[in-house]
């Protein structure tokens, strides 16, 4: 085991030192003195991803950066040793669910509005653009400002104004005072990688007053064996209570942890479980 610890060590040592090759597997092979196929299994077995994946990561890490410090989309396709701006655009889809472009822009062109409103968990905050909410937290008293931060971090380039008057009307529909009023519909605005919005959008699909585990999750997706991978989408998730997050449960039935406070994560689900009215919006499929 030890061994293969260290051939595993080496092969990252590698990737990391010639990502900007692009190395194909032969060439990691050859490097550690393997058969492709044995090095494909041993280095997924310890790291979960293939090596052709993890070039990946380091790759569009690196044009990030690239594209943070203003680098024009070509020049980052060549920086990174990619021979096209088409294959840095397939990359960004593949792995960010964005394009180079759309990375750059960081939300330019975008109006955020933003707003702290009173709920039956608690402040949140939640923000609106012109196609859909694209953020709902909740928040500590003591943490609105951190919970600004985070947003303008998160959209960058967007235009992000409070207006809490404004963003009453949304509220209003996620927690109505008169849940008999009639259903409206709700849009959203996500930004993830491709396999978290279809774990998002998995979520979407746990019925009200119910639970999921982990597994639920992955095996609706196709993906049994992503549990891990799962679980960190939906820890990421950034829209609470809309996209029900607080739904998933461990397999031997414990809450687990939630972003926004176990005891809240709790509470939702006893609410959940106590009331016979169902949410009174329908959430759209996610603008990407």
């Amino acid at each position: 085991m030890s061994n293969d610890y260290e051939r595993v060590e080496a092969a990252i040592h590698y990737l990391e030192s010639h990502f900007q090759d692009q190395p194909a597997l032969d060439d990691l092979a050859a490097y550690l003195h393997l058969s492709p196929y044995h090095l494909q299994r041993l280095f997924k077995r310890w790291s979960g991803i293939s090596p052709k994946r993890f070039v990946q990561f380091l790759t569009i890490d690196y044009a990030r950066q690239l594209l943070d410090e203003s680098h024009s989309v070509l020049d980052t396709a060549y920086e990174t040793g990619l021979s096209s701006p088409s294959r840095l655009h397939d990359l960004f889809i593949n792995v960010d669910a964005m394009t180079p472009g759309e990375y750059k822009q960081q939300g330019q062109g975008l109006d955020i509005t933003y707003g702290f409103h009173d709920t039956p968990f608690g402040i949140c905050l939640v923000a609106i653009t012109d196609r859909g909410i694209c953020d709902l937290n909740f928040v500590a008293s003591d943490q609105t400002d951190m919970a600004v931060e985070a947003l303008a971090q998160r959209w960058r380039a967007a235009k992000i104004s409070e207006r809490p008057q404004y963003t009453q009307a949304t509220i209003d529909i996620v927690f109505p005072s008169d849940p008999a009023a009639g259903k409206r519909q709700i849009s959203l605005l996500l930004a993830g990688t491709n396999f978290q919005i279809k774990v998002w959008e998995a979520l979407l699909s746990i019925p009200f007053g119910s639970a999921w585990t982990y597994q639920d999750v992955a095996e609706s997706m196709g993906r049994p064996s992503a549990v891990r991978a799962a679980a960190s989408a939906v820890a990421n998730n950034s829209i609470a209570y809309l996209i029900p997050c607080h739904r998933v449960l461990r397999k031997n039935g414990d809450t687990g942890n939630y972003r926004w406070n176990r005891d809240r994560k709790k509470a939702m689900l006893g609410w959940e479980a106590a009331r016979r009215e169902q949410p009174s919006f329908i959430v759209q499929p996610p603008h990407r």
